[in-house]
């Protein structure tokens, strides 16, 4: 989670921070430990969330810099795995959620590049040991790239901070979940983002 911010910030509670974004307490308090909005705990035990976070994830979530994307009804999301068995773990895993969703999966990173440009996902689930093209070179070109600089990307590595830092790190506004495939906390990220997406088509 997100370390504590100067004093000047403003700061808002889970609940405020729930109401601006549309979401569940639980869907917010999982954007909080993922890093996806940054916040502290106080001494008690509550989340505060800045403001500008919050801000910062609903002018994303209306941005036009993507209008194909963001007028599909279905959430597009793309997982780049070269392990089969994980693969059919996420297929048969999103199928029971029952969410809008439409899945891609791919093994290799090139391929992936390929596929991000032929049509951008909303959400781009990555390990970080692909072949070819590693996942933080996948990242890094995604991330230079004008037209998917935008979209939303999680990595699900078995690699720890230290791992990942000696190899150059990842952006920071890249979610990392370290494996086995936490199923839960990916619910509540896709969950949110469908939520958001909605709210962002029909506000108020």
């Amino acid at each position: 989670m997100a370390g504590k911010s100067d004093s000047n910030s403003e700061f808002i509670s889970t609940a405020q921070a729930a109401r601006q974004l549309g979401l569940s307490l639980g869907a917010v308090q999982q954007m909080v430990e993922s890093g996806t909005l940054a916040g502290w705990k106080t001494a008690g035990g509550h989340r505060r969330i800045r403001q500008d976070s919050v801000d910062a994830l609903l002018a994303h979530a209306r941005s036009p810099s993507a209008p194909m994307r963001s007028n599909r009804e279905r959430l597009r999301v793309m997982v780049v795995e070269d392990d089969r068995l994980l693969q059919n773990i996420y297929r048969e895993t999103f199928l029971t959620w029952s969410l809008p969703l439409d899945v891609h999966l791919m093994e290799h990173g090139l391929d992936a590049l390929v596929e991000v440009g032929r049509e951008p996902p909303d959400l781009l689930i990555a390990d970080l040991r692909i072949p070819g093209i590693d996942g933080f070179e996948m990242i890094r070109r995604l991330r230079d790239n004008p037209l998917s600089s935008d979209i939303a990307i999680v990595v699900v590595s078995a690699l720890g901070p230290k791992e990942i830092a000696a190899a150059g790190g990842l952006p920071e506004d890249i979610t990392v979940y370290r494996k086995p495939i936490p199923f839960h906390e990916l619910h509540g990220y896709v969950q949110a983002m469908i939520s958001m997406r909605r709210r962002a088509r029909h506000p108020g």
